[in-house]
């Protein structure tokens, strides 16, 4: 290709000019000549890059490119949004390095491209892995150019669009993509005009026959509802006038997978969703749009509890309008919506209004920064999550707010629905939610699991030391504070490793009269050297955890010993108390359920630290006794003072007798016995009830066991396993 020769001697020689001409007379409205003539540049190298290349469809290339730049350009967004688009598949899918499109184009849109580029040059385990790795780089990139996942989108969308050539299993897994992923992003931009587009094409192809028969009953209620819709347009147009407002009425249409999912999630019938249609009142300014509210609330009566202020409190992706609901001619709902132009204009481009040329409002600011928040917080979570738990955590986070509550200061936060006080907490910041200990809703004191309600005032009480409880995993709706969690306990658990790593080392160097305080810093830096480590801290916790092993890596020590004809001198050696509280690093195993009294033996696991079984556990009788293995069995005691209650399980053989299951309850209760859990099997005259309880000891156990055996239709209890 000739990059000497004038524009439309490129034009000629390597493109017809329908589509490209198509872009160009948009790109005529808002760019200038010079710009446009670096966009013609940008398309004339990809087009070189792609020469020869077809889409399965059996099309040239070249075509993707310059219809995902149309999809910007429909956005008006600036110059180098549009080259990366034309751009966005040369690294990919030809020879093109990314320091040839630094030299070509500059360092901004080589950035641009190579965040838009999928991984599909390197190889994952799953493709899960392959999902995550991709969102990981998106969004890394994202964090430093917002624009790459405007291309992103505008990839996706022709994607969709075109999608009719790939097989029906690669249509299905790309439209859930579709749907769970890119059309979340696109609402939480505020994109409505792509995110919608995604919607319905996910939804057709991952769903055809609701999306048929939902497109069907629609066509029939939408012949019903013109006249009705056309009268109060016109209500409602000649009253403005008449007080001397200005602005224009349309009418909108829900989207058929809106119209679906909240069917679905609210399990209502079509008849009973309000705002399948709604008329919207463009108005000019934020004073005007509170006098045309006034205006169809004089027409029509308003339907309680279905007014919304999102001009006063904007939702999370910047969207503004005045939502009510009224009863309309014949007593119909009708949703009505009123903004400004500006408010208009972000509702469909959302973020994008920030790159669009010249657009520097307050309204564009402001989104860009709520925008950016939000990245901010997926950027921590991606640093400490795993590739399933990064992939859910983005769609749970990709889901709109609808829940707005208050401070005791009467400052608004913005949660997801369902979020609970502790969402709260977190919200406000992680530290006060790692040390939240109790809250107030209203004034009242309310369980931490309380879920919000829109409107209700939330007080946190903390505590000095930050604490959060394991169990809050299990009902955070958040995102942020999910993770916040996890990754309070993964830091938790580090420690608790390392304390119980260098105990066990300790431990295992009594075998070699030697100990820890002994160790000299020759000894450690050459033992550090040997397993590749550069801090001795890390080698306690990969001990605590049951990545490495106690007796072998003392072994390696003792070779750096004073004496090279050391020998073990004792086979005796004290065991490692066990104290209850370890936690995180010290489980008791469920096969068996040891509990202080029992004779305990513990085995180190790989990445789960010390698993404390009893002697007797048929697990511990039938481990072979090889070498290899032996070196994972630790010797173990309990605590003189231990503490703390101990789960067990215990199985009682009855007769069949009508209250007896409560009777046998409550003799365990009075002992000071909690019950986890009741199994009954009942076979002929005859029941076996298993109760999971918990005990500080065996002798607190024996004192249940033998309140138990005085019920005269009690036949057998012992322990589980006996």
């Amino acid at each position: 290709m000739d990059y000497g020769a004038s524009i439309l001697e490129r034009l000629s020689a390597s493109w017809s000019g329908d589509n490209l001409n198509l872009l160009t007379d948009q790109l005529k409205t808002y760019l200038s000549k010079k710009e446009i003539d670096e966009i013609i540049e940008a398309y004339d190298f990809s087009n070189t890059a792609h020469a020869g290349q077809k889409r399965i469809s059996g099309e040239d290339y070249i075509n993707h490119p310059i219809e995902v730049a149309r999809i910007l350009a429909e956005l008006r967004l600036d110059a180098g949004s549009i080259k990366a688009a034309l751009l966005h598949d040369v690294l990919e899918d030809t020879d093109v390095s990314v320091k040839e499109l630094k030299k070509r184009f500059g360092k901004d849109i080589a950035l641009l491209v190579d965040g838009v580029s999928k991984l599909d040059k390197l190889f994952f385990d799953s493709s899960i892995e392959k999902q995550a790795q991709n969102f990981r780089k998106m969004l890394l990139a994202m964090v430093k150019d917002l624009r790459v996942i405007f291309v992103k989108l505008a990839d996706r969308t022709h994607n969709m669009r075109t999608i009719e050539a790939l097989d029906l299993d690669s249509q299905k897994r790309i439209a859930k993509e579709t749907l769970e992923i890119y059309a979340p992003i696109a609402n939480r931009l505020g994109i409505f005009t792509i995110k919608d587009e995604l919607e319905d094409l996910g939804f057709k192809i991952f769903n055809p026959l609701r999306y048929r028969v939902l497109g069907n009953s629609l066509k029939s209620l939408r012949v019903k509802q013109k006249k009705f819709l056309r009268k109060i347009e016109t209500d409602i147009n000649e009253t403005m006038t008449d007080e001397g407002i200005k602005g224009s009425i349309i009418t909108r249409e829900k989207s058929l997978y809106s119209i679906y999912s909240k069917m679905k999630t609210k399990r209502m019938h079509l008849s009973d969703i309000v705002d399948i249609f709604a008329i919207r009142i463009n108005v000019k300014d934020v004073h005007t749009c509170y006098l045309a509210l006034g205006i169809v609330h004089q027409l029509y009566k308003p339907m309680p509890g279905r007014f919304k202020d999102y001009i006063a409190i904007p939702r999370i992706n910047g969207y503004q309008s005045l939502h009510t609901t009224l009863f309309g001619a014949g007593g119909s709902p009708l949703e009505v919506q009123i903004r400004t132009e500006e408010m208009d204009k972000l509702a469909e481009t959302g973020v994008a209004a920030h790159w669009q040329y010249k657009a520097r409002d307050k309204a564009t600011h402001g989104a860009e920064i709520r925008v950016r928040d939000w990245l901010s917080g997926l950027m921590e979570i991606q640093n400490e999550s795993g590739h399933e738990e990064l992939i859910e955590t983005v769609k749970v986070d990709l889901y709109p707010d609808n829940v707005y509550v208050f401070t005791p200061k009467g400052e608004i936060l913005r949660l997801p629905s369902n979020s609970t006080v502790v969402d709260f907490a977190y919200a406000i910041h992680t530290d006060i939610g790692n040390r939240c200990i109790a809250a107030k809703v209203n004034r009242r004191f309310v369980p931490l699991r309380t879920v919000l309600r829109n409107g209700e005032t939330v007080e946190i009480f903390t505590k000095r030391k930050p604490e959060p409880n394991p169990l809050w995993v299990n009902f955070v709706i958040t995102a942020k504070a999910r993770n916040a969690i996890r990754t309070y306990l993964r830091h938790l658990k580090k420690d608790k490793a390392r304390l119980l790593g260098k105990r066990l080392l300790d431990q295992a160097l009594k075998s070699y009269a030697l100990s820890i305080r002994k160790l000299k810093n020759s000894q450690i830096k050459f033992f550090l050297s040997e397993l590749r480590e550069d801090n001795l801290e890390v080698v306690y916790e990969q001990l605590g955890i049951g990545e490495r092993l106690a007796p072998v890596l003392a072994g390696m020590l003792a070779k750096q010993g004073t004496s090279k004809k050391q020998k073990i001198i004792s086979q005796n050696i004290k065991a490692l108390d066990i104290s209850g509280i370890e936690g995180l690093v010290i489980a008791y195993a469920k096969c068996c359920s040891p509990i202080p009294g029992d004779d305990i033996i513990g085995y180190m696991s790989s990445g789960r630290g010390m698993i404390i079984h009893r002697t007797s556990c048929p697990n511990v009788v039938s481990t072979p006794k090889n070498p290899s293995n032996l070196s994972n069995w630790i010797v173990v005691e309990w605590s003189k003072k231990i503490k703390g209650e101990f789960q067990s399980e215990i199985q009682i053989r009855t007769f069949n007798r009508v209250g007896l299951l409560a009777e046998v309850a409550a003799k365990i209760s009075s002992k000071e016995s909690n019950i986890n859990n009741v199994k009954v099997e009942t076979d002929g005259d005859g029941s076996l009830l298993v109760f999971g309880l918990n005990v500080k000891n065996r002798k607190h156990l024996a004192n249940v066991l033998r309140s138990i055996r005085n019920n005269p239709d009690v036949i057998k209890v012992n322990r589980v396993p006996s």
